[in-house]
């Protein structure tokens, strides 16, 4: 403590940094520090930070909640005291970012970075936060040679994971130099480990293990039906409950069934009103959410937008939510004090089956429940599946009569359901997780990041090979892809031979002008540039088709191209009945019909060309594809793109891609390959994601600022995106589309969706003044345009009522949208009123049709 009262600052407590920092003088100071705070350290805690300080590898597995953050941060501390450079990795970027505003707090903001392929900040720290991959990396292409002292691998149970194991493995064998500490709740028997550990790095290495948690668990496996469940956990305090459903629908549907059990009392829901305040749900589900959080009831899960998320953990933590409907999301971690976790079930759909959950999953979902500081205890409770509920209720009806009894006919599971019981259940609670198994890979990008490595690549590959944790079948088969992989990069001129040695013994080497600045997360950047240099900036469709170019280089959002492909196969089967086709025939051409991929023969063409010059692409999958291209075509605001798709429970996955589509624009299109059109594309892009949750680009654009100073980095705010005229660029873009949806409802004689478009504007027109305005259009056109000269800024008389001498008030733009007429006249638009302060509340252009005439 400090003379004034206030906890130390944790660096001034530690010993000037040096290779000979005494082990004893660093664990005192954290130890002071970690005092000062109100602390005090657990015996697993102590095991564990004693081993770091010392020198030691460890391998912390210990339940959730048994504080392994706090020795992560004693580790940072003591390698900081030794003068070493220290790495923390974690699985998603979401936990790096937290991670490194909680250690910009602990140690300064001059002494941590953070890397996550996004965008950097402060990358020349001592402590670095990244994820597993930027690690990995970083191991490849320096090896021994890398600046890396320390490694503090959280989450490490990914290990196991089948798509990306390979990076929580490659510093394991890259990095001898480097001091381990790895971290889970879920590890299994990690012997092996331990004594690989110790013979890469010749350092002891410690398992810190505890089965005790600060928090005692309780286990219940029940047989009422899921709504009685929950009351009676209600009834007896066991509240704030979380309920794992194996699907984001069924999260919602329990959800909406809970609020006739009046979860809160009226304090409890006037309290809720006053913490939510003047948030801002949009239509759709943030309009149930709302109605939801307001009894009581929260909703979690992937498919939210980030803002809704983290208003649900913010009024948990508050003590204001009794029941949270979700996903098994939990499991990655979630910062809410959870007293009970309720399955509903045991099973889950792993992307190929339905299966029972393993033991590691179990566990790691069922030990959020009771954390430090909250609870004296956890209930994890497990519901029975329906037909054990279903026989528990016939038997309770039969009561103590013997005869009755005999007669209750008890129900079976479902034909081909995976089911469960009170025996899986027991065996899943008593079970160890999972022994870690290896999933080592060889990439392209693998080869040609060892490639770089000053010293002999081949040898240095070879070492990878050798010493990689797979069986020695697999090793083989490894070996034999890494020897076709060179030869391709060496028939494609990639990489040559040299004559004679080099002095390091180098006997291969990349071509000069190889290009391998490709980012982590869009390494077909480089193809998208090359693509983008070969169109016509002069085409009408250029914008678009860029859009195009860069939405095939990024992964696919699957649930929006089903979607898509869902509503395509309805409007073609209404189509071809329509014309008369037959059945059969009708169901041959269905199976012909995908969601939108504009540009994919001539991108699958290119593809082709570029893999004979740079072969390390043959590791990714172009995938062509059409959302930002379809929203802006179709002149969507993200409200409308949800509902037309019926996305309402993924609309945090569709905001994720359209705002990985504005980073991809922004950082791989070139400046002389940026006409107006596309910078008027790629700012309303920026605007929509912005509006709809500021969080996915305001931490990026932040970062991404070269002016931005490590000393002044603060963690993200609960703060309103700016208002939506702010940027008039984009704004100008969102007026336009707004005007030209109306064109194109227009064109298709959509008088009721054109009137449902203003509804909630007050003194619009509805569906009377619609018809008769088209009426007389169409009296004298056959038809309205709307291709991409029908669009264009040109067609877009905009009156600013806050300029010198315009019309209207100086919060009111006056705007013509002119119709582009088959034969060339644009005699015909539609005027409107921009109501620019209800714009900045809505977050989007709001606007009130006043006309549709003759110029």
């Amino acid at each position: 403590m400090t003379a004034s009262g206030a906890p130390a600052f944790l660096p001034d407590l530690l010993p000037a940094p040096g290779p000979d920092a005494d082990p004893d003088a660093v664990y005192e100071a954290f130890e002071e520090w970690v005092t000062g705070n109100g602390i005090s350290l657990y015996p697993a805690q102590q095991e564990a930070l004693l081993e770091v300080v010392t020198g030691s590898n460890v391998i912390l597995s210990t339940p959730t909640g048994s504080g392994k953050s706090l020795v992560a941060a004693g580790a940072h501390a003591a390698a900081l005291a030794r003068g070493e450079r220290t790495f923390y990795t974690a699985p998603l970027k979401a936990l790096v970012s937290e991670k490194f505003f909680a250690l910009v707090e602990t140690f300064g903001a001059e002494r941590v970075g953070m890397m996550t392929g996004d965008a950097s900040v402060n990358a020349g720290a001592p402590i670095i936060c990244c994820t597993a991959e930027i690690l990995a990396n970083i191991a490849l292409r320096s090896g021994t040679l890398a600046d890396v002292g320390q490694v503090v691998m959280d989450e490490f149970h990914f290990y196991a994971e089948p798509d990306r194991g390979w990076a929580w493995q490659v510093p394991l064998i890259e990095l001898p130099q480097a001091q381990f500490l790895l971290m889970s709740a879920t590890l299994g028997d990690v012997t092996w480990l331990q004594r690989d550990l110790t013979r890469r790095t010749g350092r002891e290495t410690a398992v810190v293990t505890s089965v005790e948690r600060p928090v005692p668990l309780h286990h219940y496996y029940v047989t009422t039906p899921l709504q009685e469940t929950i009351e009676d956990l209600l009834k007896t305090d066991r509240a704030p409950v979380y309920v794992v459903h194996p699907t984001q629908a069924a999260a919602v549907e329990q959800a909406q069934a809970l609020t006739s059990a009046k979860i809160a009392t009226r304090e409890q829901r006037d309290a809720i009103a006053a913490a939510i305040g003047g948030f801002r749900f949009a239509a759709g589900f943030g309009k149930v959410l709302s109605r939801l959080l307001r009894m009581g009831v929260g909703v979690h899960h992937a498919g939210m937008l980030p803002k809704y998320r983290r208003l649900v953990e913010t009024l948990a933590q508050a003590g204001l939510l009794k029941v949270i409907c979700g996903t098994d999301t939990l499991g990655v971690g979630i910062n809410v004090p959870i007293r009970t976790v309720l399955f509903s079930g045991l099973t889950k759909f792993d992307g190929r089956r339905v299966r029972h959950y393993k033991a590691r999953e179990f566990h790691q979902i069922a030990g959020r429940a009771g954390r430090a500081g909250f609870d004296t205890a956890g209930t994890v409770v497990v519901q029975a599946p329906e037909h054990e509920v279903e026989n528990a209720r016939r038997v309770a009806k039969a009561g103590d009569d013997a005869a009755k009894l005999k007669r209750v006919q008890r129900v079976k599971a479902a034909e081909g359901v995976v089911s469960w019981s009170r025996s899986t259940h027991d065996k899943l609670v008593d079970a160890s997780p999972e022994q870690l198994t290896s999933h080592f890979r060889v990439t392209t990008a693998m080869l040609l990041n060892v490639l770089q490595r000053p010293g002999d690549p081949v040898e240095a590959m070879r070492h990878l090979l050798r010493e990689n944790h797979e069986p020695p079948k697999q090793q083989v088969r490894h070996v034999r892809r890494a020897v076709a992989l060179f030869r391709t990069l060496l028939a494609a001129g990639v990489v040559e031979r040299l004559p004679e040695p080099l002095p390091d013994g180098r006997q291969v080497r990349l071509v000069a002008d190889l290009q391998l600045d490709f980012a982590l997360n869009q390494p077909l950047s480089p193809f998208a540039l090359a693509v983008l240099e070969t169109l016509d900036t002069a085409s009408p469709t250029y914008a678009l088709d860029a859009v195009s170019v860069i939405e095939a280089t990024l992964d696919d959002p699957q649930k929006v191209l089903f979607a898509q492909q869902f509503k395509a196969k309805g409007e073609a089967v209404a189509r071809m009945k329509s014309e008369g086709l037959e059945y059969d025939e009708r169901m041959e051409l269905l199976e012909e019909i995908t969601w939108p991929k504009p540009l994919e023969e001539e991108l699958t063409a290119a593809f082709e060309v570029f893999r004979q010059t740079q072969p390390w692409v043959a590791d990714y999958e172009l995938k062509p594809k059409s959302v930002v291209r379809d929203m802006y075509e179709r002149a969507m605001t993200f409200t409308d793109f949800v509902a037309f798709y019926q996305l309402a429970r993924s609309e945090g996955l569709v905001l994720r891609y359209l705002a990985d589509a504005y980073k991809a624009l922004r950082q791989t299109v070139p400046e002389d390959a940026r006409t107006d059109e596309l910078t008027d594309l790629v700012e309303w892009l920026g605007e929509v994601v912005r509006q709809t949750d500021s969080s996915l680009l305001a931490e990026w654009e932040r970062l991404r600022d070269p002016s931005e100073d490590p000393e002044t980095a603060t963690a993200p705010q609960e703060e309103e995106a700016p208002p939506v005229t702010a940027n008039e660029r984009a704004f100008r873009v969102l007026v336009r589309n707004a005007m030209f949806r109306r064109v194109e409802l227009a064109a298709r004689h959509k008088t009721g969706e054109l009137a449902a478009l203003d509804e909630d504007v007050p003194g619009t027109w509805g569906v009377p003044e619609w018809t008769a305005a088209l009426d007389g259009y169409f009296a004298e056109h056959p038809s309205i345009g709307t291709g991409p000269d029908a669009r264009g800024p040109q067609l877009l008389q905009v009156d600013r009522g806050d300029r010198p001498g315009g019309a209207g008030s100086p919060r009111c733009w006056h705007v013509r949208q002119v119709l582009d007429d088959p034969a060339g006249d644009r005699d015909w638009g539609i005027t409107a009123e921009v109501d620019l302060d209800a714009s900045d509340e809505a977050g989007t252009a709001v606007v009130r049709v006043t006309g549709l005439d003759r110029l």
